[in-house]
C-alpha cells in the first residue's frame, strides 16, 4: 500500500519513523507540506518523494494521511476522495461543519473511496460506538491541559471553555479534536470541559457516557508529543495502529 502524507510536523514525523523499518507492507510514499524544506526532511527518512504537485501525489498513491490541519482537510479531502483515493484524517474537527462532513460523506460515497477517522488521544471510542443508537442519553468530555499545551501563560488552575464540542473545536482547533471524534462516532454534539492546569504534565481526557445500557467512564493520561505539546503521542500511535490493521487478516475491536 502506497501513502502519501499531508502535513510533516511531528505526528507525521512518529508515523512514517514508525512504519518504515518494519516490513509491513506499508509504504510512505510521497509527502506534502506547505514548508517544502519539512518534506524534504521526512521523505529523506522515509526514501519518499517530497510532493511539488498535489496532483502527482493523489495519482500515484492508494491512501492519503492528513495530519497537518481542519484548514487542510476542507481544501484537500474533496479532491482525494473524488479521485478514489482513502483518507485517513487526524483533523476531525472539520467534521464538526455538517455542511462540510455531509458534501465529503456524498463525494466519498459517489466515487468508492473510505474515510477512516483513528482514535487519536483517546480510549473508549469502540465503546460509544458500540452503545451510539442503543438508549445513549449523554456524552461528556473533560479534557485538562498544561498551560503550555494550550498556548497560554498561566499560573493557576482555570476553565477555559464550558459548552458544545462544536463550538470547542472554533475557539480550539489544533487542541480538541478529541472532542470531535467522539461527537462523529455517536452522532452527537457533545458536552465539553476544557480547562488549563499548571499542575499537570499530560493531556488528560475523561470520558463519561450514561444511556439505558448503563454508564460507563473512561479517562486517559497521555504524555504530549516531544516536538509538539498540542498534540498527544497516543494521537499518532492511534493512526499507526490503523494502518497497519489494513493489511492483518483478523481484526480486534471496530
Amino acid at each position: 500500500m502506497k501513502v502519501g502524507i499531508i502535513g510533516c510536523g511531528a505526528i507525521a514525523n512518529i508515523i512514517t519513523t514508525s512504519i518504515v523499518p518494519e516490513n509491513n507492507g506499508i509504504e510512505i510514499a510521497y509527502l506534502f507540506d506547505k514548508d517544502i524544506e519539512r518534506a524534504e526532511n521526512l521523505a529523506s527518512l522515509a526514501g519518499g518523494v517530497a510532493a511539488l504537485d498535489f496532483d502527482e501525489m493523489v495519482d500515484n498513491v492508494d491512501l492519503v494521511l492528513e495530519c497537518a490541519s481542519p484548514d487542510s482537510v476542507r481544501s484537500f479531502a474533496p479532491e482525494v476522495l473524488g479521485k478514489g483515493r482513502d483518507m485517513i484524517i487526524m483533523s476531525v474537527g472539520a467534521f464538526m461543519d455538517i455542511d462540510f462532513y455531509q458534501n465529503i460523506e456524498k463525494i466519498a460515497k459517489k466515487n468508492n473511496a473510505k474515510i477512516h477517522l483513528p482514535s487519536g488521544a483517546i480510549v473508549g471510542l469502540d465503546g460509544i460506538k458500540a452503545v451510539a443508537k442503543f438508549g445513549l442519553k449523554d456524552v461528556n468530555l473533560v479534557t485538562r491541559k498544561s498551560p503550555k499545551s494550550l498556548g497560554k501563560n498561566i499560573d493557576k488552575e482555570e476553565i477555559l471553555f464550558e459548552g458544545k464540542a462544536s463550538e470547542a473545536v472554533k475557539e480550539f482547533p489544533l487542541n480538541i479534536n478529541v472532542a470531535a471524534t467522539i461527537s462523529v462516532a455517536c452522532q452527537r454534539d457533545i458536552n465539553v470541559k476544557i480547562i488549563v492546569d499548571p499542575k499537570v504534565d499530560r493531556n488528560v481526557h475523561e470520558i463519561t457516557a450514561r444511556g439505558d445500557f448503563g454508564e460507563f467512564k473512561t479517562t486517559t493520561m497521555n504524555y504530549p508529543c516531544a516536538a509538539n505539546p498540542k498534540t498527544s503521542m497516543l494521537a499518532a500511535l492511534s493512526a499507526i495502529r490503523l494502518l497497519k490493521s489494513f493489511n492483518e487478516t483478523i481484526s480486534v475491536g471496530m
